[in-house]
């Protein structure tokens, strides 16, 4: 199953952009409205700063949140699997099989 592309207009930085997207038009604009927050907040620098080397630290700076999100994303899961293994550990035998089975389908 393919997923429906939508197009739309966008605006970053006063310039319009139009765009195609599998993602819902509203996650399009919201993506548009961060990058958007990104870049102003990088503009707002005292010293002038080229467009270019604007959207580079733009960049950089919303590919560090998405590291810092993935590697949280990751430790929560690690917590949340220690967690159930735990759990599994305090259920009687009986219970552990289940569990375990259900672990593993859902994986």
């Amino acid at each position: 199953m393919t997923r429906a592309t939508h197009s739309l207009k966008i605006k970053v930085q006063g310039e319009e952009y139009s765009i195609r997207s599998d993602a819902s038009p509203e996650h399009a604009r919201a993506v548009a409205a961060h990058v958007d927050a990104v870049l102003s907040r990088v503009n707002s620098a005292p010293a002038f700063i080229e467009p270019a080397r604007a959207a580079i630290l733009a960049a950089l700076q919303i590919a560090d949140e998405l590291l810092r999100e993935r590697t949280a994303t990751a430790d929560l899961t690690a917590e949340m699997t220690a967690l159930g293994d735990e759990v599994r550990r305090l259920l009687p035998p009986a219970k552990r099989a289940s569990a375990g089975a259900r672990r593993t389908d859902a994986s």
